[in-house]
């Protein structure tokens, strides 16, 4: 019997259950239709916006954070690799071995701890701000279906008062269904009238605490790994003074689309700067001599109007015509022509006969082109200094170097 009792009770409960759901549904739609008045309450309205929006803000904060973690775990293990890469490139006998390995053992613990540091003190606070969201959201809405009975009890009531043929049994009924109704739904309004806003404005230190967290920790970590790295870095230059006759130079090399002979195009310097433009200076007038007319052309002379464009303070016109030389003309210790000299910023493999293999430090004293014409952009024409020093002859020693590989000196 107690078991029939206990199927019956539960077969009673999921009625009455079913009952509400029915009589809730019927109440929304005569809602909705006009034609039942609907209790509004805009303040808790704003407050549920407000929620909404807070839970929305922190899930998306959480995501982020997440992300952010698995950027940290990458960033570790890619740091991880990169250090046993040169533990197994650093030879046994370089001096600074131990102490390159310790460094590396203290990167890969330091990495650990910030990601650990990170996890407790940012996504579990994290994680424990938003664990309180699903409570209050169901409380929400089950403040709202208590609001529909509330309504639907207070219609029910209102029509039995109404209605033509009284029944004051029916209707002292609905009364306290209605008190009922009423004092359930009260109290879960105000416990969320109270906390709602609470919740909101919380917010504000929530975040604080957390984006200080993530800052603070973030800049002990690079704080931290910036003494390692000047570490490693201390480390490798003693290597580099203990080996520096064996530096590997960086060459240049010619471009797989190279242009062909008579047409050059120079290879970038090996730092990757961007190839320097040609200096192009156009001569001024020459002063007019005494008795001239001023502003009176001045002919050239066949030797001048075919000094290439390019050339910078090569040779200067006179007032009769004649051409006098240039910086080295009447220097029997600089060729012919000289107009500047320029050092190598960075070593240049020559690619054809015709062109200067330079080293970094050489110094070049910089010739006009014979024919103008065959200059290229990006190109001059010169002789290595020591290379005259010992030849004084320009037809051995004479060729054409990408100008960005030089940098011009006095």
């Amino acid at each position: 019997m107690a078991e029939m009792g206990s199927k019956g009770v539960t077969a009673g409960k999921i009625a009455s259950n079913v009952q509400k759901k029915l009589t809730r549904a019927q109440e929304k739609v005569l809602q909705k239709l006009g034609k039942a008045d609907e209790t509004k309450d805009e303040q808790f309205e704003q407050c549920v916006q407000n929620f909404n929006k807070q839970l929305t803000e922190g899930t998306r904060l959480q995501k982020d954070l997440r992300t952010y973690l698995a950027s940290v775990k990458a960033m570790h293990e890619a740091s991880k690799k990169l250090n046993e890469c040169l533990q197994e490139v650093y030879e046994p006998d370089w001096p600074g071995r131990d102490e390159a390995n310790k460094i590396a053992e203290n990167n890969d613990l330091l990495w650990m701890d910030y990601h650990q540091k990170l996890v407790d003190q940012a996504l579990l606070t994290m994680d424990t701000y938003l664990g309180q969201f699903p409570d209050i959201k169901s409380r929400i809405a089950k403040r709202g279906r208590k609001l529909v009975d509330y309504d639907s009890a207070r219609h029910h009531y209102e029509s039995l008062q109404t209605a033509k043929k009284k029944d004051e049994a029916k209707i002292a009924k609905a009364e306290e269904e209605l008190i009922k109704a009423q004092k359930v739904f009260e109290e879960m309004n105000v416990d969320l009238q109270e906390e709602l806003p609470s919740l909101w404005n919380s917010r504000v230190g929530f975040y604080v605490n957390t984006f200080q967290s993530i800052a603070g920790l973030e800049e002990n970590f690079h704080k931290e790994m910036s003494k390692l790295n000047q570490n490693l870095n201390d480390a490798l230059l003693n290597l580099e003074k203990q080996h520096g006759s064996n530096t590997f130079t960086v060459k240049a090399q010619p471009s797989d689309n190279a242009p062909a002979k008579g047409n050059k195009s120079p290879s970038p310097p090996p730092d990757g700067s961007p190839a320097a433009t040609p200096e192009i200076r156009v001569n001024h007038e020459p002063e007019p001599a005494d008795g001239a007319t001023p502003g009176a052309t001045i002919p050239k002379s066949p030797s001048q109007s075919s000094l290439p464009a390019v050339v910078v303070e090569t040779f200067s016109a006179t007032v009769n015509g004649t051409v006098e030389g240039g910086a080295g003309a009447g220097r029997l210790d600089l060729p012919p022509g000289f107009m500047f000299k320029v050092q190598a910023q960075h070593d240049y493999t020559a690619t054809d006969t015709d062109e200067l293999q330079l080293k970094a430090g050489d110094v070049v004293l910089v010739i006009p082109f014979q024919n103008p014409e065959e200059q290229d952009e990006g190109w001059l024409m010169g002789v290595k200094e020591s290379d005259w020093n010992q030849h004084k002859e320009l037809e051995k020693c004479r060729g054409v170097f990408p100008e960005n590989f030089t940098e011009r000196v006095p």
